[in-house]
């Protein structure tokens, strides 16, 4: 049975994540054969990025009124965790395909229905980086800038990017005294993809630089991230706070993947040179063993806790939060370092073997070392992260003490800081 025929009976299942996943273990195989042809080209192959669309990857996030799987969030996570402990750069690009959904179920509804007009697999990508200029004209926006980190442009079907709004060459002020920001959305064909993703890790991403040299952009293609959901449902309701638990989904899938390709090396019954014994009943190769997989079970634990939290708030109506947001980068910036350190000790454990090209461990290493450097996994985050902790700490105290000096016998107990 053709590969395409057996991907389109997945949509078909009652549950559509069990599909999903489905289709990923099919592809697996391949993914793993063409790891080193996908790094060398520095993007997907067209007939990958087809294979990727058959079996939904694009329409996870799409609501199901336009045709699309509609998932659950944890479940969307799950997808791009497998995708991920497969390969770096396809996992990496499937957040960017989930991201992508979700950027547009912001956008005015007008453009909605445009960009989802010929079906519900369409590719979106952009960059995250305020690097461009919007200046208000009669038809819409001027709108001019350079953009870094534009993952999967080489595929995208629309591209979107962020541009600080000006009035006569001068930035207007928008929330916090900030300049105020916008997102652009447009076809891939208005865009100018610059080759410079030449980078030291996820080299299959085509994280390329786009340009508009200056464009009137209509009004109906400019938008506010930030204004209130256009969709109805949990997954609509913000964005923002998604996306530091995504980064987490990268770090860890890409963590088990760097353990499965350990233990496969170690399995091969490989003995190092001047070892005593093959590597799988060396017991220093054992303790360093034991030591990765505890870490690796502490990042599981923690992710899929925290999915499962943010999905709750999501569920409430209580997702948009500023503490949540400072919550997110926390985890995002432990897991990425948690996941990062065992990269590190996978690859010194795995011997002289790691250093070649054909080693998936060092490739592994690297993705893991460039995902870590995404502005969602900056340690600076944990100064945020005491702030928040600090403030908690006193508003418990203030609680303990009001508590006190009403003569309450109900003095509020408990950590300030929730998981």
């Amino acid at each position: 049975m053709p590969l395409q025929e057996r991907f389109s009976d997945h949509f078909a299942l009652r549950d559509r994540h069990k599909g999903l996943l489905l289709g990923i273990r099919e592809l697996a195989p391949e993914i793993a054969a063409r790891a080193g042809e996908i790094e060398a080209a520095r993007r997907l192959p067209p007939d990958m990025v087809e294979r990727l669309k058959s079996i939904g990857l694009f329409r996870m996030f799409v609501p199901r009124s336009h045709g699309g799987l509609e998932l659950d969030l944890p479940d969307g996570m799950e997808v791009m965790r497998a995708l991920t402990r497969l390969d770096g750069s396809i996992g990496w690009l499937s957040i960017v395909a989930g991201v992508g959904g979700l950027i547009a179920a912001a956008s005015r509804p007008e453009l909605y229905q445009r960009i989802y007009r010929d079906g519900p697999d369409v590719a979106i990508c952009g960059s995250s980086q305020p690097a461009g200029t919007a200046e208000r004209v009669a038809d819409g926006f001027r709108v001019r800038g350079r953009w870094p980190f534009a993952s999967g442009c080489t595929h995208a079907d629309w591209i979107g990017a962020f541009c600080v709004v000006t009035d006569n060459g001068k930035p207007m002020p928008g929330p916090q005294g900030k300049p105020l920001v916008r997102a652009v959305l447009l076809p891939v064909r208005d865009w100018e993809i610059e080759d410079t993703w030449h980078a030291a890790g996820l080299e299959g991403t085509g994280s390329h630089h786009v340009t508009l040299r200056e464009r009137v952009v209509p009004e109906i293609n400019v938008f506010d991230l930030d204004a209130a959901p256009r969709l109805s449902g949990p997954l609509y309701q913000a964005l923002r706070p998604w996306l530091p638990l995504l980064h987490g989904a990268f770090s860890v899938g890409l963590a088990e993947g760097t353990v499965d390709d350990l233990l496969a090396l170690a399995h091969t019954g490989r003995q190092q040179l001047y070892a005593a014994t093959p590597m799988r009943e060396s017991e220093i190769f054992q303790f360093g063993l034991g030591r990765i997989a505890a870490d690796l079970g502490a990042a599981q634990a923690l992710y899929e806790s925290e999915a499962a939290r943010y999905w709750r708030r999501a569920l409430a109506g209580t997702l948009d939060d500023a503490d949540l947001m400072v919550e997110g980068a926390r985890s995002a910036v432990w897991l990425a370092t948690t996941c990062v350190g065992i990269a590190d000790a996978s690859f010194a454990l795995a011997g002289g073997s790691a250093v070649y090209d054909s080693s998936p461990l060092q490739r592994r290493l690297r993705d893991l070392h460039v995902g870590a450097q995404h502005a969602h996994a900056q340690q600076r985050h944990y100064v945020d992260v005491g702030r928040l902790a600090l403030r908690r700490s006193a508003e418990a105290a203030d609680r303990i003490d009001r508590a006190t000096i009403a003569g309450s016998d109900r003095i509020p107990r408990g950590s300030p800081w929730p998981l």
